[in-house]
């Protein structure tokens, strides 16, 4: 990746380009330093792929942006889990925020 900077909507643009995801969320969980980002996306490409063969194929489209983060984590669904859980959730559709505080890691000063 030519630019050093990585940001949610850097992140958010490659892999929608990149995996053709129908729906990404990123949030940085840094403060906005760009060193600790979440995310959910949600890709036909998935369908029939464990969660492991799933979470390689993100890795290995994002390989220069993750060599430059701290810390990444993803939830990867195919379209119809997407709904499915969405339903459950009453429609809210956000990347796990699992170990912050408020969508932010805590001791992280940005």
């Amino acid at each position: 990746m030519g630019d050093s900077t990585i940001t949610e909507a850097s992140l958010k643009a490659a892999l929608t380009e990149r995996l053709n995801a129908v729906h990404v969320e990123v949030t940085d969980m840094s403060g906005g330093c760009g060193q600790s980002f979440t995310s959910l996306i949600v890709s036909p490409q998935f369908a029939g792929q464990t969660s492991l063969k799933r979470h390689r194929a993100v890795n290995a489209a994002l390989k220069d942006e993750i060599a430059s983060i701290h810390a990444w984590s993803a939830k990867c669904q195919t379209p119809e889990e997407w709904e499915r859980d969405k339903a459950k959730n009453n429609g809210e559709d956000r990347p796990p925020l699992d170990g912050t505080v408020g969508g932010h890691v805590q001791g992280v000063d940005a």
